[in-house]
């Protein structure tokens, strides 16, 4: 998110599977909101995932390639070598909210997404769309055209989708950071569940295809 551009950039972080496990890969490629922005380290949704996971998916291992900052532009940059390094069995693709607040071309992030999930497609992962949205302010038709971007590209390339990483809290003060952009500890049990909503059906599947 944008009070997040001058952030460093995180590094990717694994959770490892329990010793022996066969090991399959989840590769999360977002930006601040995945990234722990102004959180412990930990304490964000992708580190509760992965606590998660290695209850209940004990096979997987997380790997978090977010990056404060970063655009849906990065997001088709950074990939191929994620792709090619983790060889994962799902990506998350959480990004666009800085594509929106920096007023980039909804084309341009809908088809960055499209390339995105279609190059995972094709390394032979599922792929999950963490949808946003952005308020009104920055106009009632460019927000309504920028959340419609998400489900529209989940469609296009046969991906699961997390309506909105927020639903539920977006509009609860006491859930954010003093920037009033990113959400804080408290809200990162919230955002886990959005995500987890869409996840588990994706993470049955490519264990019964297994």
């Amino acid at each position: 998110m944008t009070a997040a551009l001058a952030a460093p950039a995180a590094h990717a972080q694994t959770a490892a599977p329990a010793p022996g496990s066969a090991t399959r890969t989840l590769l999360v490629v977002g930006d601040s909101l995945s990234a722990e922005y102004g959180l412990a380290r930990g304490t964000g949704w992708v580190p509760l995932l992965a606590k998660r996971m290695s209850e209940q998916y004990p096979n997987y291992q997380i790997v978090n390639a977010s990056i404060s900052g970063d655009t849906t532009s990065g997001g088709v940059a950074r990939l191929p070598a994620l792709l090619q390094r983790h060889q994962p069995a799902i990506v998350v693709l959480e990004l666009g909210s800085n594509d929106a607040l920096r007023g980039l071309s909804l084309q341009m992030t809908g088809q960055n997404l499209r390339d995105m999930a279609r190059r995972s497609r094709q390394a032979g992962a599922r792929v999950l769309i963490v949808g946003m949205q952005i308020p009104p302010n920055y106009g009632r038709d460019y927000a309504q055209r920028f959340a419609g971007v998400f489900p529209a590209v989940a469609k296009a390339e046969q991906a699961g989708l997390v309506p909105f990483l927020m639903d539920g809290m977006a509009t609860d003060r006491a859930m954010f950071q003093a920037d009033g952009i990113h959400p804080n500890e408290q809200a990162q049990p919230a955002l886990l569940e959005n995500v987890w909503a869409a996840l588990r059906p994706i993470l049955d599947n490519d264990q019964s295809a297994d």
